[in-house]
């Protein structure tokens, strides 16, 4: 929200500006012959580079800030993620999204069961991570990822699967 009422506010000044000089009365360069003077130009080259500084990098980085310490613990569906699951995002995506689907991390893999659709427990995505499925034949082998990386990807999936 607050980054959409920066990038409003940054051309609203814009356009405001623009609306001043246009209307400024000063008669500007079109009334003198020899075009507009030294100064002149300086001004518009001054103007010119704090606009391209604050659209440029003021803006981007206000908006980095703002939203930068919460955005990896943030998942679809309104669900606060914890330490845990935020690992067992990014083990997901790297061994997992490839097959499943999963809207909660935009995985569309076509190979494994939709777990938006399944609505798998925790359990259940253990006891598939440990021993596979389909005997390993061409499907999910067994113990693609182990330990607390396994815990951390069945907390993941438990927690945002189907609230994408």
């Amino acid at each position: 929200m607050i980054a959409a009422v920066i990038f409003v506010l940054a051309f609203l000044v814009l356009g405001l500006s623009v609306l001043f000089f246009a209307f400024s009365g000063r008669g500007g360069a079109r009334n003198r012959r020899g075009g507009p003077s030294r100064a002149g130009r300086r001004f518009v080259a001054v103007m010119v580079t704090i606009v391209i500084i604050a659209l440029g990098v003021a803006v981007p980085l206000a908006i980095g800030v703002v939203n930068g310490n919460d955005h990896a613990k943030n998942a679809p569906g309104g669900v606060d993620l914890n330490a845990a699951q935020t690992n067992g995002r990014a083990v997901f995506g790297k061994y997992c999204s490839t097959c499943h689907t999963l809207k909660a991390s935009n995985a569309v893999g076509k190979v494994g069961p939709n777990l938006d659709v399944l609505h798998p427990p925790k359990g259940l995505i253990l006891d598939a991570i440990a021993k596979g499925r389909a005997r390993g034949q061409g499907q999910m082998p067994a113990g693609l990822v182990d330990g607390q990386d396994a815990q951390d990807v069945a907390a993941y999936v438990a927690a945002v699967a189907g609230r994408g």
